[in-house]
């Protein structure tokens, strides 16, 4: 507009000097100007956003990749790693990036074989930060965690993560048969694969499927509901005979009763197991052997929930208060 309303200016301004068809000429010219510069503006904006892409992959290619070898042989660590369960952490510092401040600083604890660990905290205060520890998927440039007498550290990642099972918040299933969900490496029998679904309470919903253990999920799962994926994933757990279970808010998406079920099968199929859970909701974790309270990265309470729940100074007592 304001490109028209100069030429428009200018030759009024020459009316004397200028004929009828050289100012319409002048004026047509802006017009199209205008269009030509709206278009140039909406492929400015279309190519910014394209680009996004490109720097992200830029950014990828600058990404250290991680380093999959350890320090142990393959032939050092026990078939059975770990058998136990137990988890000691010794002064662990963690952080996302060198450049960035640490999410855990100078975290102790000490997890003894089959015991059930509740971890609480607001937002932000290391909870998930404390589960991927576990599986190096965060820089842990202090301290260490010892499983079973052995760093961490030290083991390839792919034994490592191998070797534990956690559940997320947000279930997923793969593409495929629900055989090939529960044991991708198909190293169960039928009888096991089906007693770890009956365990999950899912048994009469598979039976009813045509083709029971070979009937097909969908991509991400979406012929299951959000909570028997939960449960699909609970399986899975069960079947990996993991001695850690690390369930990260696994509870948070899911409704009451979904809640109860998975609630009560940790508590029973996985009582020789060690199982760190990252609540949601405080009451999940009311039935811990023990609880850890996080805040800014540091644990502020460590103890029984009876012990801490007595206090009425206490942290995890005044979460309690503010969930019911």
């Amino acid at each position: 507009m304001l490109l028209i309303a100069a030429v428009a200016s200018i030759t009024n301004s020459l009316y004397n000097h200028l004929s009828s068809g050289l100012v319409g000429l002048g004026l047509t010219y802006a017009l199209m100007v205008s269009n030509y510069l709206n278009w140039m503006v909406r492929n400015l904006a279309d190519m910014e956003v394209q680009l996004g892409a490109v720097k992200r992959i830029n950014s990828l290619l600058k990404t250290e990749p991680e380093n999959y070898e350890g320090l142990l042989s393959p032939s050092q660590i026990p078939a059975t790693w770990p058998q136990q369960g137990e988890i000691q952490i010794q002064n662990l510092s963690v952080r996302y990036d060198s450049t960035l401040k640490p999410v855990l600083k100078h975290v102790n604890a000490h997890i003894f074989p089959g015991q059930k660990v509740g971890i609480c905290g607001r937002t932000g205060s290391g909870k998930s930060s404390f589960s991927l520890a576990f599986f190096r998927m965060v820089d842990t440039f202090e301290g260490r965690i010892i499983i079973d007498g052995i760093d961490i550290a030290k083991l390839p990642l792919q034994t490592l993560r191998s070797r534990f099972s956690i559940i997320l918040q947000d279930p997923f299933l793969f593409s495929g048969t629900i055989r090939f969900n529960l044991d991708p490496e198909r190293k169960c029998t039928d009888s096991m694969l089906w007693e770890a679904l009956e365990i999950a309470q899912l048994k009469p919903v598979v039976k009813a499927l045509p083709g029971g253990l070979d009937a097909m999920v969908t991509e991400g799962g979406e012929n299951f509901s959000l909570g028997q994926r939960q449960l699909f994933c609970l399986a899975r757990a069960f079947v990996r005979k993991s001695s850690v279970l690390i369930m990260d808010e696994a509870t948070a998406s899911i409704d009451m009763a979904t809640e109860s079920i998975l609630q009560k099968v940790v508590m029973t199929a996985f009582t020789d197991r060690t199982v760190v859970t990252i609540a949601h909701r405080v009451h999940t974790i009311l039935n811990a052997d023990l609880i850890i309270v996080m805040r800014r990265g540091v644990i502020v309470e460590s103890d029984r929930p009876e012990v801490l729940l007595d206090n009425e100074d206490s942290v995890f007592a005044s979460f309690v208060q503010a969930d019911k």
